[in-house]
Order: C-alpha cells, then structure tokens, then sequence
C-alpha cells in the first residue's frame, strides 16, 4: 500500500469529539486549499458514525462555501434530521475559523429489492493494461509539461489515474466536452461499505470539473482561470469493491454565466454502474495582463 493511501484511511477516520461532533484533518501536501473530495468524503465519514450500520448511503449533495485551510482542523457537525422506518437522512456543516466552509446532506437507506436497469458501460473503451502507466506517462510526458502540471501529477497520490486521452493537458485544441479516465486506489481498502463509500466519495471530485473546459480549449492549470467546485451531488447505486480499476466517465451539458456543469458515471471494469455524479464549478475568467 503506498504511503498516500494509508494517509487516505488515515483522514477518513475522524476524531469523535462529542455526541454528533467529529474532527478531521489533511494531510500536508502543500497545497493552498483543501482538495474538495476530501470534504465530502470526511463528512460522509461523521455522517455515517451516526447511522445504524445496517443502512447505507444511497444519495448525498452538497454545497462548498469557503476554500478550506489544511494547516487547521475541520469541525464536523452532524444534525439527525429523521430516523425512519427505511431512510435516515443527516446534515453535516463543516466548520474553519468559526466559518461553515462546507455543508452536506445524505440519505441512508436498509437494503431493498427492486427494479433493475442501468446505463451500459461506453463502448470502444482501451482496458487499463493497454494505455500507458503512470510512470511510464510521468517519463515521456511530464518533462515537457508546464510547472503546475508536473506538480500536480508527480505528487504522490492514493489514487491513480489513466485517461484515455492527454490532448487536453498539452494543447488549446477545442474538444468534445466528454472523457473517460481508468482509475483505482493504489492500496488495499477495507472491505467496509461505510470506508468504501468515503473513498468514492474522495475520488468522485477527481477530473470532473475538467471537463467543462474541454470544448473551450482550456485546462484547469491555466493562470487566468480561477476553478473552484460549488456543489457536488452522488448516488450510490450498488455495492462494490476497490479491488479493480474502475471506470470514470464524464460529459458537460453545459457552461454559462462562470459556471460550468458535468455528471459523471462509474462503472466497474464488468461494466456495472455503482454510483453517479453531478456537479457545478466556478469557471472565472481574469483578462491576462
């Protein structure tokens, strides 16, 4: 297991400081912000340490206020909003410098039998083992790369990537607004459906926003952009386990008015689909100097 994914567990597992009120820190990357998916998956964590274990989380949505400081600790509180028969549903705020910073609201239900149907897995799409590894991308590519974009993928990471295409990260070509990106944890994960739905959680924020920028001919990295999450919803659709790589599939419907809009699905490699995503960004342009 590398040493970022056990610094991964490490954050999920927040501090029990009350009846309904937990702590979580971040790890010390040097980062100016706390990634957004980290938010989300700490405060499912608190969310969950006060759900009967025998109910999962089906739905969350969120909101993100304030960039959060990863040199202090987040506050988690957590409201008990109902306890039903078959639905429980919790509100977290996160809490910085006497700030909410962040807010999420989940649903937990028992498990149910219904009807079934899903959207297949995109056809046409290079297995994992067929596309380049990340040491081998870091060596041909990163070289090459501009400053911010070797930072960012040089870091150690407890999740590893393969996109399917690199044109976005080293051209201004406009493209179709869609992507498909291979992704997995670089360790083992408990097999415990509360851990696994955190770590999805976590992930679930990687590369999604990027892809609003795609059809402009953008990246995340460019300096006359300010980028910034402001909601995240999730929907967990069926079990599943972290002992392959998943799928991570993206489009953006639409960007106006500074904000740009994707959903995301991820499939497991047998082209089942465990959960879905949506979420809007903040795409501010600043007139270069």
């Amino acid at each position: 297991m590398s040493d970022a994914m056990k610094e991964l567990l490490s954050i999920l597992d927040l501090e029990t400081l009350e009846h309904n009120l937990f702590r979580g820190r971040s790890p010390q990357v040097g980062w100016q912000r706390v990634f957004g998916g980290q938010v989300i998956g700490q405060a499912l964590v608190a969310a969950q340490r006060t759900v009967d274990p025998e109910r999962h989380v089906h739905s969350l949505h969120s909101y993100f206020m304030r960039a959060g400081d990863p040199k202090v600790p987040i506050i988690y509180e957590v409201d008990r909003i109902r306890d039903g028969s078959s639905f429980t549903t919790r509100r977290v705020v996160a809490i910085q410098h006497g700030h909410a910073i962040f807010s999420l609201e989940a649903s937990f239900q028992i498990e149910e039998k219904g009807l079934e149907h899903q959207k297949p897995i995109p056809l046409d799409v290079l297995e994992p083992e067929k596309l380049m590894s990340d040491k081998d991308l870091k060596e041909q590519y990163l070289q090459n790369a501009p400053a911010n974009v070797r930072k960012y993928w040089e870091q150690d990471r407890p999740i590893e990537m393969k996109p399917l295409s690199l044109t976005h990260y080293f051209t201004r070509e406009k493209l179709p607004p869609e992507q498909n990106v291979w992704i997995r944890a670089t360790g083992a994960v408990p097999n415990d459906r509360a851990v696994q739905a955190a770590v999805l959680a976590y992930l679930s924020d990687m590369t999604l926003l990027d892809t609003s920028l795609y059809a402009h001919g953008r990246s995340i990295f460019d300096k006359d952009l300010q980028v910034a999450s402001l909601d995240h919803a999730m929907w967990f659709h069926r079990p599943f386990k972290f002992d392959d790589w998943l799928l991570y599939t993206a489009d953006s419907p639409s960007a106006a008015g500074a904000r740009g809009f994707n959903r995301g699905a991820l499939y497991s490699r047998d082209g089942t689909l465990i959960a879905s995503t949506a979420q809007e960004g903040l795409i501010r342009v600043h007139p270069s100097e």
